[in-house]
């Protein structure tokens, strides 16, 4: 299976406008068995009930029904069941769609597929969701183009409720492009059409792409690589006076401009271009502003902001130095979320033995600082560490009516016996030390 997508992968590079006719066939038993495999274990099922461990007692027999199904035409994806988790302080909601165990399978094993042929067409200003590209590869993209190009505005720009509003005719427009396989296109179709399941209740999805499945990051990325990114490479880089950039991670993304006019001129294109699509920004969240080395040397005002993959980005300078540097922090709204998460997980396990309790504090924090630990951001590390310190104080003198800590000093010879992590930074944007 792996050679075969190989051998996709090197067309797809080698002929670029080349359309694959036999695909289907690379949906098959061995890679099948290999998306179970990785699968996690555990996980919440969907309208079938079913989980790994069950699907796994028969998993010979099971599997091959489902090719042979697949091969029938028979097969149909059914629809996602969907449930609400509450978002991190607000009274809100956030709908999450999980899918029936199959049917993760067969996405898992189309989303391999798709990759294969598209990663070859995809832009290097795209990074979301891709192999061999992260969140913070986008970063330093960014931090790049900003610092050593000739950028003086950046648009910040937010699609509305973009994985629920993707138009399906363009989709499959889209991905005919590259695919004239009409198994894997009815497949694809199937998928988008499968519906939501919530209270017993099935509604159709007219538009938008599978929640929760394992093939909506390759087919957004799809989706925005035809509507956005060729054509700000070929349409707005052409037309644009000054230097023009994109970084783009899954559906959110920051352009970039030497020249005020060009931003404007992009900024009332882009709802021109994503209302083709059916698709719009989201007014209250996109703005141009100032932002650049010449932002940061000529104006008395302190140059604005703008958030990006969870970072506050600002104009600062380098302590050696004192040349321009773009600077980030933690933004306020992942700040805040976090130790939300950190105050309910630590209130509802506080009963916990110690020893386990200290123990998964220790991985929370050391996930935290790997995702945040970047360069210039150590001291909202530190906030955050003595920010989490307060709250575990306060619940472990909340594991009965007797307090667990008679003072502050016994509560730092607990720490000194199951010591915290401290911050690091683990992601570098000039080099490593």
């Amino acid at each position: 299976m792996e050679t075969g997508l190989t051998r996709i992968a090197k067309v797809a590079k080698a002929k670029p406008k080349e359309k694959f006719t036999s695909l289907a066939h690379l949906i098959n038993e061995p890679m099948l068995v290999e998306c179970h495999r990785k699968m996690r274990a555990r996980k919440a099922s969907g309208v079938d009930t079913i989980t790994k461990e069950e699907y796994d007692q028969n998993l010979t027999a099971n599997i091959k029904d489902l090719i042979e199904r697949m091969k029938r035409q028979a097969y149909k994806p059914q629809p996602v069941r969907r449930v609400y988790i509450p978002k991190p302080g607000t009274n809100q909601k956030r709908p999450l769609g999980i899918p029936g165990y199959e049917d993760k399978l067969v996405q898992m094993n189309l989303a391999k597929l798709l990759n294969a042929i598209y990663e070859a067409d995809f832009l290097d200003c795209s990074y979301g969701f891709r192999p061999g590209r992260s969140c913070h590869d986008a970063l330093k993209a960014l931090n790049k183009i900003i610092e050593n190009k000739g950028i003086n505005y950046v648009v910040d720009a937010d699609i509305r409720g973009f994985f629920d509003h993707v138009d399906h005719d363009w989709m499959m427009k889209f991905i005919g492009e590259r695919i004239a396989d009409p198994n894997i296109m009815r497949l694809i179709k199937r998928f988008l059409k499968a519906g939501v399941m919530e209270a017993g209740i099935i509604y159709e999805t007219p538009k938008g792409t599978p929640q929760g499945g394992v093939v909506s990051p390759i087919l957004a990325n799809i989706y925005l690589h035809y509507a956005l990114d060729l054509w700000f490479e070929k349409v707005i880089k052409k037309q644009s006076r000054g230097e023009a950039y994109i970084i783009r991670y899954a559906d959110d993304f920051v352009c970039c401009f030497q020249q005020k006019e060009d931003a404007e001129a992009f900024y009332q294109s882009l709802k021109e271009r994503l209302g083709k699509f059916n698709l719009e920004i989201a007014a209250e969240k996109t703005r141009i502003i100032e932002f650049g080395r010449k932002v940061g040397r000529n104006n008395n005002n302190k140059p604005d902001s703008f958030d990006f993959l969870g970072f506050t980005h600002y104009c600062g300078k380098s302590v050696k130095y004192k040349s321009f540097k773009v600077m980030r922090k933690t933004s306020k709204k992942k700040y805040k979320a976090s130790l939300l998460r950190c105050k309910e997980w630590l209130k509802a396990n506080r009963n916990k033995p110690v020893k386990e309790l200290m123990k998964q504090i220790e991985i929370k924090l050391d996930g935290h600082y790997r995702y945040y630990g970047v360069t210039g951001n150590y001291l909202m590390l530190d906030r955050f560490r003595y920010e989490v310190i307060k709250r575990l104080y306060k619940w472990l003198n909340r594991r009965s009516q007797k307090k667990s800590f008679k003072s502050q000093e016994e509560f730092e010879r607990f720490l000194t016996r199951f010591p915290l992590p401290k911050p690091k930074i683990y992601v570098h944007f000039y080099g490593t030390y």
